[in-house]
């Protein structure tokens, strides 16, 4: 499943920011005295006894305020709030418990999701202060203090956290279910192509960009293979993100492509590769994900000979680390070519489980090394002993050297591109993975 999501809550000035700098291990909040300072959710990846989780700061809950920006950041958290698996509530202990606490705690409770209370800037080790039982009066249980500013108790509150995360295989689909994430810009189909695959509007379409909100699960079966479309909401540059409901749409994408087993990567046939469409390929890429470049929109491109080559080959030069994924020309509106996408995810997602025997894949590396010589670098050649096959999904190799260093990318890639050659493994990307012989 996808990384378990944490945001942190409460008014503004309680410390959440410290906190989440804290933890993130770098400083990515803004931290001030003044209240409202963090005005937008800000995210980092974090990971403790061994699970990664994704972590959101929030600005301040006023619940009552007019001021516009305190009203957009209230919006702001009930957004992490409803996408949360579990929901940090951080009060002041300096402060006492106010009516803007009791509010909030109001909200946190119609949730019915995990709520860790938390009580900041406690600053000395022992017993806390007398001050802070007030704050069983939210009606929320048992809370923990801690001092984010001087990192007391964190430990404790990240074990609590824990305590709390979904199971690592609660959303988890039988092995031989194909799990499709479906990635792009807003607007750029992903919905409608969804809805033409199933037959029927199972999922709202709009030209507003960003209609899709959070990841959509959907069961389909085609003949006796059975797939999980996950239709994501549209990924767009941070710069480019006005709604304030849209930021952490972003995660729940970014989360869709790390459940995935295959990447339908979208693009506009009109507005073509994109920097941001870069970006979203390059994730699935390094998440190892199988992908397949879908160019949809195709009915509105004016045509004559060669327009679909010249197209393809203008996709491979700007995603020029995915040459390996197929290009799928549709027009998701008419259903032109949509037939053809089971096959190429199927196709792909197998080409990502293959598996290659020590002997055949020692064979074929022997022979790309005696057409082109290994490198060397002052007078010292690169000698590739054996290779052997680590893993699937990504295929993953481990190669046997007597010095990594001498390992040049050109040749790797070299190396890569004979096995494709020899193995296929088209729709999906390889992990190589050096290890020097022990020296005598």
């Amino acid at each position: 499943m996808g990384k378990p999501v944490v945001a942190i809550v409460g008014r503004p000035n309680v410390g959440k920011s410290t906190f989440f700098n804290y933890i993130s291990g770098r400083r990515i909040s803004i931290v001030e005295d003044t209240p409202g300072v963090t005005r937008d959710r800000i995210y980092s990846e974090v990971e403790w006894r061994g699970r990664k989780f994704t972590i959101i700061d929030t600005g301040g809950i006023e619940p009552y305020a007019e001021d516009l920006i305190m009203q957009q950041m209230k919006r702001q958290a009930e957004v992490a709030i409803d996408t949360a698996d579990v929901i940090v509530f951080m009060v002041d202990a300096k402060e006492g418990l106010t009516a803007t606490d009791m509010e909030v705690a109001t909200m946190l409770r119609k949730t019915k999701k995990p709520v860790v209370l938390v009580v900041n800037k406690v600053d000395n080790v022992g017993n806390p202060p007398h001050d802070v039982y007030e704050f069983y009066n939210l009606g929320m249980g048992d809370f923990m203090t801690i001092s984010s500013i001087h990192g007391l108790g964190i430990g404790d509150l990240l074990d609590e956290i824990y305590k709390h995360f979904p199971e690592e295989d609660q959303d988890e689909y039988d092995e031989d279910v194909i799990k499709i994430a479906v990635v792009g810009k807003p607007n750029v189909g992903k919905s409608s192509l969804i809805n033409k695959i199933l037959g029927e509007e199972r999922v709202i379409v709009s030209d507003i960009p960003g209609t899709t909100r959070d990841a959509v699960d959907t069961m389909f079966t085609n003949g006796d293979d059975k797939y999980v479309f996950i239709d994501t909401a549209g990924i767009r540059r941070r710069s480019r993100i006005e709604e304030s409901i849209e930021r952490y749409s972003i995660i729940r994408s970014w989360t869709a492509i790390e459940r995935s087993d295959v990447c339908l990567i979208m693009i506009d046939a009109r507005e073509g590769v994109t920097e941001q469409d870069t970006k979203i390929a390059g994730y699935a890429h390094e998440q190892g994900k199988a992908s397949i470049i879908v160019i949809n929109k195709w009915d509105l491109i004016e045509k004559t000979t060669g327009t679909m080559e010249e197209y393809r080959k203008s996709v491979y030069e700007k995603l020029s680390f995915m040459t390996y994924a197929p290009v799928l020309f549709i027009s998701a509106k008419t259903g032109q070519r949509v037939h053809r996408l089971f096959e190429l995810i199927k196709y792909v997602s197998d080409q990502a489980a293959l598996r290659i025997s020590t002997g055949m894949l020692n064979d074929v590396v022997n022979e790309a090394t005696a057409m082109v010589q290994p490198p060397s670098d002052k007078g010292k050649r690169l000698k590739i002993y054996y290779v052997t096959q680590a893993g699937i999904k990504p295929p993953t190799f481990i190669i046997f050297v007597n010095d990594a260093e001498l390992m040049h990318y050109s040749y790797e890639r070299y190396i890569e591109n004979h096995l494709r050659k020899s193995f296929g493994f088209e729709g999906t990307p390889i992990r190589f993975i050096l290890r020097e012989r022990d020296k005598e």
